[in-house]
């Protein structure tokens, strides 16, 4: 069976069924009431249809839907409780509604589990799938068959098409062929590569497509500049590629970053420094002399320079802006390298995220002379400040902190940095923090 139209119809009535049997199950004082089932599922409906909840793409799967998922249940959640705004009396207590509530989720959650584990079986084994055929090869073609080649995703891949001719047990043949095979052989969907096509031939598929009920797509001839992170966006009629993508270009996911940053460093603050700081003070006058606090500029987001604290874990010398450390320094005092090991010297950058010059996991900042250096010698080095730097980030829990001893050892951090800022979320956010604090109780090998 090529097309399961039911697949979709099953999950909704699913939801609903789910919906409905617990609040009557558990809730029935409250749900069985004529406005009250009216309300819980055109509601449901409401929420789902302005999010685009039920739409699935052939490759999505369950962590590629789960930030839709997750609004789905924080927006039904606030209508549900809004629901007893209209009461005069509630039999049931916040914390009993609260575990119903979730009770829901996490029914519909397993179902959704299921459901992507069902039909990655299902097509596996031959069902919902779709025929296709290439036009043209160049070097997307590899690329693009990883895809066909899945057996969950549903794809027949039967073949490519092109005018220089190849021993491929794929190939089927120039392009004028294409044609006929395609009708003879019932392909579902074609895909042209335009940097083999002219512009004729590529209307001529376009033209056949719209008119025969198969779907056609372009592959752009991308020149070696597309990347995981590109999306294209319509100006008027105009595509445009935007090359360098990140889930932090919207301005919620800002917002929710900036509030995490601020909850998380008061915390800090107020929890951590608020007794730490008077203790490291005292045994830093007993172990040397200078301040409590080193500072130093450094880069931030959009190359702005800003002052960056520190614990100071060195003797002061007129090297501190220019030489990083290195192992066995000699500028460490003694109480110095028991900071650097356990990362309580980087604590005090935690008012810098409070003042908003950095945020608790980014890139790490660098002083202004090894930006000035990398900038010209490390390809792509300055994407990493498109984002606030970090007091931790994705490339120091990988290893690459601290010395930079080899050339790879800047490219791998700078290639982390990168994957960081394209791949970014709030669970990312936390993981990378919780390794982080893995790794001081361990201890890692450059901590020097």
């Amino acid at each position: 069976m090529k097309k399961s139209y039911f697949i979709l119809p099953i999950s909704v009535i699913f939801h609903v069924v789910t919906i409905n049997l617990i609040l009557y199950l558990f809730t029935p004082e409250t749900y069985g009431v004529g406005f009250s089932i009216l309300y819980y599922n055109i509601t449901w409906f409401l929420v789902t249809y302005s999010i685009d909840f039920y739409h699935l793409a052939r490759r999505d799967g369950f962590m590629s839907n789960f930030g839709n998922f997750l609004r789905a249940f924080i927006i039904y959640g606030f209508v549900y409780f809004a629901s007893f705004s209209f009461r005069d009396h509630i039999p049931y207590n916040f914390a009993y509604l609260m575990q119903i509530y979730l009770l829901i989720c996490l029914t519909i959650t397993a179902w959704r589990v299921f459901f992507f584990w069902a039909r990655r079986l299902y097509r596996a084994k031959g069902g919902n799938y779709v025929r296709v055929v290439v036009i043209g090869r160049d070097d997307n073609l590899k690329k693009i068959r990883r895809v066909f080649d899945n057996p969950a995703l549903g794809y027949r891949y039967e073949g490519y098409f092109d005018n220089y001719k190849s021993n491929s047990p794929t190939y089927l043949g120039d392009i004028k062929t294409a044609y006929t095979y395609i009708f003879e052989n019932d392909i579902d969907e074609v895909y042209c590569m335009a940097s083999k096509l002219s512009k004729i031939e590529l209307k001529q598929f376009i033209s056949i497509a719209d008119n025969s009920l198969k779907k056609i797509k372009i592959v752009p001839d991308n020149k070696e500049l597309i990347s995981r992170a590109m999306s294209i966006e319509l100006y008027d009629t105009v595509p445009v590629l935007n090359l360098r993508e990140s889930p932090l270009e919207v301005e919620y996911a800002n917002v929710v970053k900036r509030l995490f940053d601020l909850v998380f460093s008061s915390m800090v603050i107020i929890l951590l420094l608020s007794w730490l700081t008077p203790i490291v003070y005292i045994l830093l006058k007993l172990d040397s002399k200078g301040p409590l606090f080193f500072k130093q500029k450094r880069h931030g987001a959009n190359r702005e320079t800003f002052w960056c604290y520190k614990f100071r874990s060195m003797t002061p010398t007129k090297e501190s802006d220019t030489v990083m450390a290195t192992k066995n320094d000699m500028r460490i005092t003694r109480m110095g390298r028991i900071l650097r090991k356990t990362s309580i010297d980087e604590l005090p950058q935690f008012f810098n995220v409070l003042k908003g010059n950095m945020s608790v996991v980014g890139p790490r900042p660098h002083m202004e002379l090894h930006t000035q250096q990398y900038e010209t010698s490390v390809d792509k080095y300055l994407v990493r400040h498109f984002l606030k730097p970090g007091i931790t980030g994705l490339a120091q829990i990988k290893g690459y902190r601290g010395e930079i001893i080899d050339h790879s050892d800047i490219v791998n951090r700078v290639r982390l940095d990168i994957f960081y800022m394209e791949k970014w979320s709030i669970k990312l956010d936390v993981v990378i923090i919780y390794y982080t604090l893995v790794n001081a109780m361990r201890g890692q090998e450059r901590a020097y």
